[in-house]
This record gives C-alpha cells, structure tokens and sequence, in this order.
C-alpha cells in the first residue's frame, strides 16, 4: 500500500511539474539533449556498453557531487583496478562537468525517473554491481529493484541538514520502510548519522567517515591559466584585484554588484568576475548589470571591451579556474538564497572565502573553518561589504586566512580513503 501510494502520488507530482520542465529544458538547452534517457531509452552505442553489465553505477545529482563521485571512482580504482563504472547525473550542468572529466571507459547517462517500470527495465539492462548514491539520493523504486537483485546500495557521503529533516519526518511511514534497504550509509557527520538514524536507518549500519568533498583533486591542473586567458580576452587588465561572486542565486548579484559600485573610490580598478549558479540566468543577471551602467563581458559572447567592470561567466565547468585568480571570493545560495554552496574548492585554492548566514548544507563543515579562522560569514549585504573591503584592502590578512582554509583542508581530508576501505567488501 506504501509503495502503491508513492508511485501515485509520484506520477501526479510529475504531471503537474512537466509543463516546468518543459520550460526549464527549452531555457536551460542542456535538459533537452538525451531527454529520453530520463525514461530508459539509449541510443545504440551508449546501449551497447550499458549491456556488458557488471559496472559499478554512481549517481551523482550535480555538480558537487560529481566532484565527489570522480574522486570515489579513482579511489577505488586505486585498490580495485578490475571494477568498471558507470555514472549518472540529474542536472544538465552536472552532466556537462562530468562529460569534460569522465574517461572514455566509463558511460555517462541522465538519472533515470523513479516509475516501476522504468527502474525494472534500466536494472535488467545494467545488471549493476552496486549502486552508489552520492549525498542524500533516496528514489524507492530504483533501490527496492536493485535490491530485489541482491545488488548492494550504499549512500556514500550522507547529508541529512535540519531543513531537509523536518521534509523527510513528514515521510517517516515512508523512510522506515526505505532506508532498511541500503546496504550502509557513511555519513559526513554525526548529526548526519543520528538524523538517518532518526528516520529509519539501522544503526549498524550508519558509519561517520567525514565530508568527502574534503578530498578534492589539489589545485594546480591549468585552471588559473585558464582563466588569466579569458579575463585577458575580455580586456581586463593581468594587474586588477578581483572580487569574486561563485555559484551566485538570485539577488546575490546585485548585492555584489552594489559592492562594486561602493568600493570603486577605495579601490579604483576593482574588477567583478560574477560566476551564476544557473548559466541560464544570464540575461537576468545582465539587466542587473545594465542598470548600473557597469561596463560587462560576458564568456557566451567573449567580446573584448574596453576596461570592462564585470566579467559575466556564463558557461559550465569554468568556476574552480577563476577560483584560482580571484583575490576574495563570495560564495553563493548563502546570502539571499538557504543552504549555502561548496566552501571546499575555494578553500583548496588557499582563497579568502565570505559567505552569508545561510549555510545549514554545510553545517559539518563550516565550524571546521570558522574555528580556524579560516572563513568570514555576514549577516547581510552591508556586512558583506564591509568585509570585502577589509580582505581586498589588506593582502597579507586575505592570504592568511587563504592560507589557514588550505591547511583545514588538508587537515580534514581522508573521508574518501576511508570509505573505499570499507566499501570494497561490499562489492565482492
């Protein structure tokens, strides 16, 4: 009866959301291309290879947990170079990260949608080895199927924050029931491990490794020549301190832009590199510039101005090279939007990082940095200001901290070996 309610209630709530959808993919493009994977359907090549069965399947929803899911795979390939993979995404911009990343042995296809139906026919095609669900993945018909199939699921860096625990309580009748499935858990922390715990999960089998967005590749690969190239073209001159607004939601833009604006008299070549959560946002983001009368490059149309104020990154896969060349960076979903962004690949690139209130998707890792002193959090848009004026003032202060954030890194790091040692049994 559970399981009946689940699937009615599923295909309702995707007939409602589908004219959305519809939306969102002739919007965003990249939701459009290989639309009819997302309901088990694969061209014949791709098909091909999903047929050789055997491939460990990780599912990683976006770009995040991509990340996540490239370590795990080299990890294990580490210690067991026999396995063969096979990855899947949610989000059109995970997919095209892990598609610039991803060898050539391993397949890349859409997140299938949870329907019977579509979980039995994608698990006998596969045949998977395991399934590995990066973060708090939980799609009942795909795990009951592959279970079915004495197939082993385990959710790899488990992230259960407070806002999402009081959603999934609403679920409990459901939770109890789903969550005895998985083979393990290996949480990021112990308030990860208890909610799980909490809502229905075993707790033999809940273990705590740590975040494993700890273990990201070093910096260093190119990125900020990359990067240098592109401010270069735009017109921006190699001399320019440069504030940087990351995976920015909406509002955010425009209290960076406001920034910009304040701080021109203290800081006169003051340069802004704003990097958007959701590259489609570009024209809204522009209008935000527009009305400034701010002079903006954006990369899309990669025209070189003469000195530019703003350089709009509105392709994937670009935001960790520009990391690497900016002098303070803020960190967005933080400030106007709730749960916060990635602080770890700033961190990693010894940057002085300022993030707004709302960080509950990170609340095992930021006490991390806030006791190092490692990280600057602001209560609002004129804090923001205030602090970004006093890193991009004093240098030596914003390497410092840059410097206390790398090492925190380094400290923390090893979730990722960790939990390899303890999933390799599993797949035996």
């Amino acid at each position: 009866m559970i399981w009946w309610l689940y699937n009615f209630c599923f295909v309702i709530g995707f007939s409602l959301m589908l004219p959305r959808f519809l939306w969102r993919m002739a919007r965003r493009g990249g939701y459009a291309r290989n639309f009819l994977q997302r309901f088990g359907r694969y061209a014949p090549e791709i098909r091909a290879r999903l047929t050789e069965g055997g491939r460990v399947w990780i599912h990683a929803v976006s770009v995040g947990e991509v990340g996540v899911a490239l370590r795990l795979m080299q990890e294990l390939r580490a210690t067991r170079p026999e396995l063969r993979f096979l990855l899947s995404t949610t989000t059109s911009t995970g997919h095209a990260v892990a598609r610039k990343q991803l060898d050539q042995d391993t397949p890349l296809i859409y997140f299938p949608l949870d329907v019977p139906p579509i979980s039995r026919r994608i698990v006998r095609l596969i045949r998977p080895r395991a399934l590995l669900l990066i973060e708090n993945e939980m799609w009942p018909n795909l795990i009951r199927t592959v279970r079915k199939n004495s197939v082993p699921v385990v959710m790899i860096n488990a992230r259960i924050s407070a806002h999402s625990f009081g959603g999934y309580r609403l679920l409990h009748f459901l939770t109890r029931r789903l969550l005895p499935q998985f083979t393990a858990f290996f949480a990021q922390g112990q308030p990860d491990a208890d909610r799980l715990i909490a809502l229905g999960a075993p707790a033999d089998r809940v273990h705590v490794m740590g975040s494993a967005k700890y273990d990201l590749a070093p910096a260093g690969d190119g990125g900020a020549e990359k990067a240098r190239a592109t401010l270069s073209a735009a017109g921006f001159a190699p001399d320019r301190p440069i504030l940087l607004g990351g995976s920015t939601w909406a509002g955010e833009e425009a209290v960076l832009l406001d920034a910009l604006i304040a701080l021109r008299p203290q800081i006169p070549n003051l340069a802004l590199v704003l990097v958007p959560r959701h590259a489609e946002r570009r024209a809204e983001v522009l209008r935000e510039i527009e009305v400034r009368h701010l002079v903006v490059v954006s990369c899309s149309a990669a025209k070189k101005r003469e000195r530019p104020d703003v350089l709009l990154v509105d392709t994937t896969g670009e935001l960790r090279n520009f990391y690497e060349v900016a002098d303070v960076i803020f960190v967005g979903k933080s400030l106007t939007a709730r749960g916060g962004q990635n602080i770890i690949e700033p961190a990693v690139c010894a940057k002085p990082v300022i993030v707004g209130p709302n960080m509950t998707n990170f609340e095992s890792i930021m006490p991390d940095f806030l006791a190092a002193q490692a990280i600057v959090q602001v209560a609002d848009a004129g804090v923001f200001r205030v602090a970004a004026a006093r890193l991009l003032k004093n240098p030596a202060e914003a390497q410092a901290m840059g410097t206390r954030a790398a090492q925190v890194v380094r400290a923390k790091a090893g979730a990722l070996h960790a939990t390899v040692n303890s999933l390799a049994p599993l797949m035996d």
